[in-house]
């Protein structure tokens, strides 16, 4: 599978049946993975911290979640390129779950009645489903035995594929961190949570295909996403152009 560098961060050039094959084979390796789907938000934060930027780049997969980043992968001369939304190859991978036999496990959350209610719709809608684990962390920072009680619960449930729903950057900072701590593929799922559980609504696929998806998250959290969305985006726009042009005439 090749990786495309977009800026500073390198994306796999996938499709969303690959992602999964890819997924599969890193859990049957039986070896701690992580996976990132990344997006704008994603790049910038890479661009803006080295430390970031090597947790993204050492990831086993790093999908095309955001279209930006899968239209720049097509630019560059990645005509196979894919974009792989991270519910969708979540999806994909609850929809198996039974016939792969693979366990799920649902880490982070705003709180435990969140977690409930996607586990219910989740088993609603894959009932072959198999979920042995689920925990929504507290906002606060952990004691050392606290998390040490998390990691022997992952473990002790034989996770193979844990959903991480913390956020971008924290998501990845801590699957990168637990790498060799969890014996499963971690898959950073951003808000996914959030929306299958209905607290935060999804944009229409017509403004998803639009590369409108930003635009629709900032008219319905201005409050919260205004700084990220018109701070990161102009830049994202502007150093990649400097990079397409470097690649094309230099």
């Amino acid at each position: 599978m090749q990786r495309c560098k977009v800026v500073s961060m390198f994306v796999d050039v996938a499709n969303i049946q690959q992602a999964l094959i890819k997924i599969e084979e890193l859990n049957r390796d039986d070896s701690s993975a992580y996976v990132c789907v990344s997006n704008v938000h994603m790049c910038m934060e890479a661009y803006d911290s080295s430390e970031y930027a090597s947790i993204i780049n050492n990831a086993n997969l790093v999908l095309a979640d955001g279209r930006p980043i899968y239209w720049a992968q097509k630019l560059l001369g990645y005509k196979q390129a894919n974009q792989v939304r991270g519910q969708d190859i979540m999806h994909a991978l609850c929809k198996v779950s039974g016939e792969k036999r693979l366990n799920i496990g649902l880490y982070g959350g705003a709180d435990s009645g969140i977690l409930n209610i996607v586990e219910t719709r989740l088993s609603k809608t894959f009932p072959d489903i198999r979920i042995v684990f689920s925990y929504a962390p507290p906002f606060r920072k952990k004691t050392q035995t606290e998390e040490q009680k998390i990691i022997d619960k992952i473990n002790d449930s034989s996770v193979d594929v844990l959903f991480v729903g913390l956020g971008c950057p924290k998501q990845e900072g801590w699957m990168a961190e637990h790498k060799d701590k969890l014996n499963c593929v971690m898959l950073g799922v951003g808000a996914a949570f959030d929306f299958i559980a209905g607290t935060k609504a999804h944009a229409p696929r017509v403004i998803q295909k639009l590369g409108l998806e930003w635009l629709f998250r900032l008219i319905s959290e201005p409050r919260r996403l205004w700084k990220r969305y018109l701070f990161n985006n102009p830049r994202f726009v502007y150093l990649f152009i400097k990079q397409y042009i470097k690649q094309q005439f230099f």
